[in-house]
């Protein structure tokens, strides 16, 4: 007769083995590992962040789905998401200068020096035909969070092509690094004297030339391929090295003092920069005090950690992460996710037909990591 420790042994085993093949097991989930469902939205954001005494602010891209609302908002302490800075920044009201209210947000940061800065990439249309001449120019706007009000209001029309699509922002001392993701190149510019500089245009480290792909279906927007070119970017936190990539892979590096030397011949600069990892489709990334990256497959719903040496392990997989976007870490060491369907909306969609499951979420998980200020 089965002894008790035959018979739980006998139990077990029928448990594990009827899991099915593609699941791997790894126990038990720590608390820290858990995502945490911070905020949901009936509108795809593509941003969070969260300043150092936790204002929260996130930004709305024009292509996302779910209704109407301000294209920058901060999220109250009840959960109530209000226009920032104002009301009349967030609706047209005719204007057309440096000053008019935001026409597409594609990405917003908390600086080094506190501003929350907002890339708005103007009547660019990624995937989409190039913007006029004439347009709305993309534009870096800073505003301070205590007053509300304009601290930099930086034309890219100088950096600009008619194919440009202003991407995302980081910072190193007094430069501005900006990912142009219609007409692939780096821009850099200088917040003392105001100079901006198209860098390693159509290189291979800022052009996306590979299929992008997401919950396992290739991308099309307009019946094509979906290419979308230097897009996610971040400094070490040293400031010596400037991470980027296309959309779709792979990760590049190179040193922030080569991208800051205007008088290094284009050759030069692109014979410093170096693959550093050969990341999948990613929606976004982050980076933490120690060097280790943040950066999400969108393929396979998961976030990586990438150490500085570029060795990798799975931080989290997780089938509710659908496009988990710009990530942000905050002051307490937790890792802000939203995933935010953006593959699902209809401009991503070959029939054009949005399939989102409303709400998107934001998630964090308590890392416990170094933030990067």
């Amino acid at each position: 007769m089965p002894t008790t420790r035959q018979r739980l042994r006998r139990v077990f085993l029928s448990f594990f083995l009827a899991i099915p093949a593609a699941v791997t097991w790894h126990g038990p989930a720590r608390a820290h590992e858990r995502l945490h469902v911070q905020w949901t939205s009936d509108r795809v954001l593509n941003a969070v962040a969260v300043a150092d005494n936790g204002r929260t602010f996130i930004s709305f891209p024009y292509w996302g789905g779910g209704g109407s609302g301000p294209t920058v908002a901060e999220i109250d302490a009840g959960g109530q998401p209000h226009a920032f800075p104002d009301a009349r920044w967030n609706h047209p009201d005719g204007t057309r200068d440096d000053l008019q209210p935001f026409v597409r947000v594609n990405a917003l940061r908390i600086g080094p020096d506190g501003l929350l800065w907002v890339v708005d990439s103007g009547n660019a249309n990624v995937g989409g035909p190039p913007s006029p001449h004439n347009g709305a120019p993309a534009r870096l706007l800073a505003f301070d969070i205590t007053t509300g009000r304009v601290a930099h209001a930086i034309s890219l029309r100088a950096a600009s092509t008619p194919h440009s699509y202003m991407d995302d922002i980081r910072f190193h001392g007094d430069t501005i690094f900006v990912t142009d993701a219609g007409d692939p190149a780096l821009v850099v510019v200088n917040l003392s004297t105001g100079a901006q500089r198209r860098v390693l245009a159509h290189d291979r480290s800022t052009t996306d030339d590979r299929p992008m792909y997401a919950e396992g279906r290739m991308l099309i927007a307009h019946g094509r391929q979906v290419r979308i070119h230097a897009d996610q970017l971040e400094v070490s936190p040293d400031g010596q090295k400037l991470y980027f990539q296309p959309s779709s892979g792979p990760m590049w590096v190179v040193p922030t003092a080569a991208l800051e030397n205007p008088t290094l011949s284009a050759a030069d600069l692109s014979h410093a920069v170096t693959l550093f990892h050969d990341t999948p489709t990613t929606g976004g990334t982050a980076i933490d005090g120690d060097g280790n990256l943040y950066v999400s497959d969108v393929n396979r719903l998961s976030i990586l950690r990438i150490t500085p040496q570029g060795k990798t392990t799975t931080l989290i997989h997780d089938r509710r992460l659908v496009w988990a976007d710009a990530m942000w870490i905050d002051s307490h060491g937790m890792l802000w996710i939203p995933a935010v369907q953006l593959d699902r909306t209809a401009t991503f969609q070959p029939d054009g037909v949005s399939r989102l499951h409303l709400p998107v979420a934001i998630y964090t998980m308590d890392l416990h990591l170094k933030p990067v200020r």
